[in-house]
């Protein structure tokens, strides 16, 4: 498949991707380094164009799965990875229930790649680049056997968060930014495959942990660790709700 527009994706104002690094024994960098690091820059891209976009955090975590899934199906060198990508998160919108525009998708990666240059018109290139994102979005449809609906960790780490909070000393809840840390993990899960490789569940309790050791914060300790607690809590609740 031909990538989109060139004057949407050329990036005149950021730096191209440099080649192959040389490490100290002299190998060049390998292939599979390289993917991870044109995903990392993608997902990248299709956070700071959710914000653009006033999307929500869900929708923009969908979006970021669908990319993945898409490549662990498919060559990254068959797809151009940014009309995927722009492709994912206008069938996010969809999944998620907060529609966005082709249009308005196109117009803030234009912006996203091309700071300084003027709005695109809507003339046969748009056009062409427009029905290149609705077919994109058909393959990837296809590509994922129409199975687009993920379950993701945001809320397991918010029932975590309130019984964690509920052990903890309110003063010292308050001086440590435990919950923004945990939050600002769990975004960065999704720049690679780790939010596909295991269960939300577990990335939940992952990015909570990793932020209550980040600044010091200690749990009481009970016949059972914080975390087995806290997975209780949150299966009771949901059993609770259904």
């Amino acid at each position: 498949m031909e990538g989109p527009s060139s004057r949407v994706l050329s990036t005149p104002d950021r730096p191209p991707c440099p080649p192959g690094r040389r490490d100290s024994g002299g190998v060049a960098e390998s292939e599979s380094a390289r993917d991870i690091k044109t995903h990392f820059r993608v997902c990248r891209f299709i956070m700071e164009t959710g914000v653009k976009l006033c999307m929500r955090s869900v929708p923009v975590a969908t979006a970021c799965v669908l990319y993945h899934r898409f490549f662990e199906r498919a060559g990254l060198r068959d797809y151009e990875p940014y009309l995927v990508a722009m492709s994912c998160l206008y069938l996010a919108g969809k999944v998620e229930e907060q529609h966005i525009r082709t249009r308005d998708i196109i117009n803030v990666s234009h912006r996203y790649f091309n700071s300084s240059s003027s709005p695109l018109e809507c003339d046969k290139e748009f056009w062409d680049l427009r029905d290149s994102v609705v077919q994109c979005e058909l393959l990837i449809l296809r590509q994922l056997n129409f199975h687009v609906c993920f379950e993701h960790p945001h809320k397991y780490l918010l029932h975590y968060l309130l019984s964690v909070k509920s052990l903890v000393n309110r003063h010292a809840w308050s001086r440590t930014p435990v919950a923004e840390t945990s939050w600002a993990l769990l975004r960065d899960c999704y720049h690679g495959g780790m939010c596909i490789r295991h269960i939300p569940q577990h990335i939940a309790i992952a990015t909570l942990y990793l932020a209550l050791n980040s600044y010091g914060v200690e749990l009481p300790v009970g016949e059972r660790e914080w975390w087995q607690v806290c997975v209780c809590v949150c299966v009771c609740v949901c059993v609770c709700k259904m």
